[in-house]
């Protein structure tokens, strides 16, 4: 007698449909080829998910890790593979061997090393960054409908505004008290910098585009880091570490305004994209001088971003 059956297979004592159900923290090395430049090896996290019917108990869940291997193995093969385009066939795959589900979503997050050179004695070092790639598919009358997810996370510095000025205002109350003319504490406040407590920030972009529509991942990057205080380096000299701490206070930013200032860069620099594109801004700034850490975020459209800065104008 055969006693082998699907079990997934069978219907739930309790029928509820489940919006994601898959596997996360799966890890694989996966390796992009790119036309006349060395390959690219990343180690990968995956998370891998389709939503049940309440009819159906269970996915058969070890479907999800074969399907990945199989893309991955085939994507070896190939002269130049993005990360979203792996997870977009993915994502057809996944139908494929799901034919209950409706949707599907695949998101990956690897380690990503770039070559930084120091801002004053020009020292290089390797910079490591996060890269996120995904798909999300709809499935309506047997077409799938695909979106690609595109992002990065980049390691920063901030500095706080509001303690600045509060540094400000004390020094010059002391400059008064020490006999300074006003016209002589302006100048000294136009010729220094005023202290204040840093943060090592962390901001976050992610972008969902329709398929057809090219994002440079670099550009993310470049966008992150330009929309905090200062950029920070594995390797500084006395001189670099100088122009960083003074590049910071020069331009001191709250959590929001990160947020803010990417939103603007985003709107920029990818003119090409339709109004549709969703877009995820996040920033964490770790507190010095505090034992809890600040947080800003902007969810929304690019057309509602767009509409929003216009209105500015």
């Amino acid at each position: 007698m055969n006693w082998r059956c699907d079990v997934q297979n069978f219907e739930p004592d309790v029928k509820i449909s489940l919006t994601r159900v898959g596997v996360t923290n799966l890890k694989k090395l996966v390796r992009l080829k790119r036309a006349n430049k060395r390959p690219i090896i990343l180690l990968s996290t995956f998370e891998v998910f389709v939503n049940l019917p309440s009819s159906q108990k269970g996915i058969h869940m070890s479907r999800n890790p074969e399907v990945i291997e199989g893309i991955i193995d085939e994507a070896l093969e190939i002269e130049s593979y993005e990360m979203e385009t792996i997870c977009e066939e993915i994502v057809k795959r996944l139908f494929k061997k799901h034919e209950y589900a409706t949707e599907a979503e695949v998101f990956m997050v690897s380690d990503f090393m770039t070559k930084e050179k120091s801002p004053i004695s020009g020292k290089y070092s390797q910079e490591i960054h996060k890269i996120m790639g995904g798909a999300k598919g709809v499935k309506k009358d047997n077409k799938v409908e695909i979106t690609k997810i595109v992002g990065a996370e980049v390691v920063g510095i901030t500095a706080c505004p509001c303690a600045q000025n509060l540094i400000k205002e004390m020094s010059i109350k002391k400059l008064k008290e020490e006999g300074f003319s006003d016209e002589e504490i302006e100048k000294i406040t136009r010729s220094v910098i005023f202290a204040t407590h840093n943060q090592r920030g962390i901001g976050r972009i992610i972008l969902e585009v329709p398929t057809g529509y090219e994002i440079e991942i670099m550009d993310i990057i470049e966008i992150i880091k330009k929309s905090m205080s200062a950029e920070i380096y594995g390797i500084l000299k006395r001189a670099d570490e100088a122009y960083v701490v003074e590049q910071s206070h020069k331009k001191p930013m709250f959590v929001e305004d990160c947020v803010r200032e990417m939103a603007k860069n985003i709107v920029e620099k990818f003119k090409h994209l339709p109004d549709e594109t969703r877009v995820l801004i996040r920033q964490i700034n770790m507190e010095s001088i505090h034992r809890h850490d600040a947080y800003a975020e902007k969810v929304a459209t690019l057309g509602e971003l767009r509409e929003e800065l216009l209105m500015l104008k």
